[in-house]
């Protein structure tokens, strides 16, 4: 009795479609392989079909990672036991945090820009409002802290409005130490500014008989910037938002300077700490995404308020807890200082992450 030849499948994965040879990184297979030992890709040479292109795109979006699950599923409920598993080797069980942490905060962006596209614009104008007066005080902070920062042009124009133009020549903002300098070169090009609106750099430096260099034509087109910033603050503050994500990956290793120094003992290396790091911040933004649409449907912030009071502080003392494991007193003491060291670091950074952003806005 002849033996049926084995028809039913005409799939990619079928006998008749498998290689010798991974057409994706050139190692050897046997037809017994389905898919590559080395790079994992499918051992097919079958042309890519309109069918199979499509089952593929289905199967990538139907098919749940395991890696994603657990990685939800510990983050969520068990604060800082991921950590501790990932620092033991078990890395496989779970998203790599540093990538995970830039997808889930891009994500929650994506979809707040979503929301605030979607809602009514009388409320759009009434948060706008609110984030211009806001914007307003934190820019007066800020300039009270750092010398390089954007004094608005309205309020100088006003308080200079009824007197003569202090002129400083180059040569005299030379004799001057670069502080100095910088400062009073800022004030002079942003009066001027403000008594003429020449807005090409090059036209007004002329007209002050000042150098054509590539650091004066920068600082007087910042005028442009402070006038576009006082006009549309909202506008401002959005472009900041956006960099968020990036602000948290380059604060992070500061911070994780303070967890390397109060926990050294435990023989945790400070990339382990910066694990953590972003396993709590993975955290606040995950909650967020969970928050943010009940919120909505009840017109207020007020999940979004609960989880920064109460949920987010106690998760931050559970994961302490549950990954370097000290005593409940020990664990609430170190808690307390390293709250205040990130409210501390945080804010001293954002006033420079602000001013860097005004800079080159």
């Amino acid at each position: 009795m002849k033996r049926k030849k084995n028809t039913a499948s005409h799939g990619r994965k079928s006998w008749q479609y498998r290689g010798t040879k991974c057409l994706n990184c050139g190692q050897p297979l046997d037809v017994s392989d389905i898919y590559c030992p080395y790079c994992s890709q499918l051992n097919s040479i079958k042309q890519l079909s309109a069918k199979d292109f499509f089952a593929e795109f289905l199967s990538s979006i139907l098919v749940y990672d395991s890696r994603l699950r657990k990685t939800l599923k510990y983050l969520l409920f068990r604060p800082g036991v991921i950590t501790r598993n990932y620092a033991q080797g078990q890395r496989l069980k779970y998203a790599n945090p540093f990538r995970f942490f830039l997808s889930v905060s891009i994500i929650y962006f994506l979809v707040t820009g979503f929301i605030d596209v979607i809602t009514p614009n009388t409320e759009n104008d009434s948060i706008n409002s609110e984030t211009k007066n806001g914007f307003n005080v934190m820019m007066d902070s800020i300039s009270s802290n750092t010398s390089r920062t954007i004094n608005f042009a309205d309020s100088i124009n006003k308080q200079q409005s009824n007197k003569q133009l202090k002129y400083y020549s180059e040569k005299e903002l030379d004799a001057m130490s670069a502080l100095e300098s910088y400062k009073e070169r800022f004030t002079l090009y942003n009066n001027f500014y403000g008594e003429h609106k020449i807005k090409n750099p090059v036209i007004a430096l002329d007209s002050m008989h000042h150098r054509n260099t590539a650091i004066n034509r920068w600082v007087y087109s910042k005028n442009t910037t402070v006038e576009k910033i006082s006009e549309d603050p909202a506008e401002f503050i959005q472009f900041i938002v956006a960099k968020i994500p990036f602000f948290l990956f380059f604060f992070t290793p500061l911070f994780a300077l303070f967890f390397w120094l109060i926990y050294s003992w435990k023989k945790y290396t400070y990339m382990e700490h910066t694990v953590f790091i972003f396993h709590i911040f993975s955290f606040i933004f995950l909650a967020l995404l969970i928050a943010i649409i009940p919120d909505l449907l009840i017109g207020s912030k007020f999940l979004v308020g609960f989880l920064f009071i109460f949920i987010g502080p106690f998760y931050f003392y559970k994961a302490l807890r549950n990954f370097y494991q000290q005593s409940r007193a020990l664990t609430l003491l170190k808690f307390v200082f390293l709250s205040t060291v990130f409210v501390i670091g945080l804010t001293f950074t954002a006033i420079i992450f602000v001013a860097a952003s005004a800079a080159i806005y």
